[in-house]
């Protein structure tokens, strides 16, 4: 049985920071300690300039994370509140709201605020046998991590058939619906989400910052864009990586990126 020591391993991977769900005899469900630890890790991630993109996956074969730790809630147990940074970063992953991009390597099911955290990820690699729900409303719940916007990312058809049914959505059809970006093999899962990582890593910052925010806006508030694009113009092609990126091009070589 793991300890809240190592409910979260991370290790670098070239630029990029992998985290590890790793509670796989509790479904790497989330308690406040797990969210705590995740939240810490994505400030750590923000504050070092050699880190371009952050992979989430989990331990075990059985559940990417089954949400909310419900023996914990049941006992009155910490499921993760508060406003101190560690958990306001966790929370500004789950909105998509973290400095570089996040990828999400899914290897079983992920329900609940397992879904909500991969919510916040830019992109999603799930094996065949992943499984994607919303069942709160079983529960006496209701998606309140965020779970609701579940609609900015597939159909609000299928959005209102998962919260209002509860039913999980295969690995397929949650490709089919544009939630997964790629299913793949098991032993190739993080591999894969390493390889997108890797891509968007050769990118410059400044850009994939704009392109996160914008993109996202797009789609769940559109009356901030026109401000946000201005300012984004002003930042990225006023920078040292705009002169960086024609120069490379010109020299046929590959950018050095500074991030400014």
């Amino acid at each position: 049985m793991t300890t809240r020591a190592n409910e979260l391993l991370s290790r670098r991977q070239g630029s990029s920071l992998v985290l590890t769900l790793n509670r796989p005899e509790a479904r790497n469900a989330l308690t406040g300690h797990l969210i705590r630890a995740i939240g810490d890790a994505v400030i750590e991630a923000e504050n070092d300039p050699e880190i371009r993109a952050i992979v989430l996956t989990a331990s075990g074969d059985r559940a990417f994370c089954a949400g909310m730790d419900l023996r914990s809630f049941a006992e009155g147990g910490d499921i993760g509140t508060g406003d101190d940074p560690a958990t306001t970063a966790y929370y500004r992953l789950t909105r998509g709201e973290t400095a570089m991009p996040a990828i999400g390597a899914v290897n079983g099911v992920a329900i609940g605020g397992g879904l909500e955290l991969l919510l916040g990820c830019d992109l999603i690699v799930a094996t065949a046998e992943a499984r994607f729900g919303l069942p709160e409303a079983k529960r006496g719940l209701f998606p309140g991590g965020g779970g609701t916007g579940i609609g900015t990312r597939i159909p609000l058809s299928a959005a209102l058939e998962m919260t209002l049914t509860g039913e999980f959505l295969s690995a397929q059809r949650a490709f089919d619906l544009g939630l997964v970006n790629a299913v793949v093999a098991a032993d190739d899962l993080v591999a894969t989400a390493l390889d997108y990582a890797g891509r968007v890593g050769s990118c410059a910052p400044l850009s994939l910052a704009a392109c996160k925010e914008l993109v996202r806006l797009a789609v769940t508030d559109p009356s901030q864009v026109t401000e946000r694009l201005s300012h984004w113009q002003s930042v990225v092609f006023t920078s040292e990586d705009a002169i960086e990126g024609a120069t490379a091009f010109m020299q046929k070589r590959q950018p050095r990126w500074k991030g400014r």
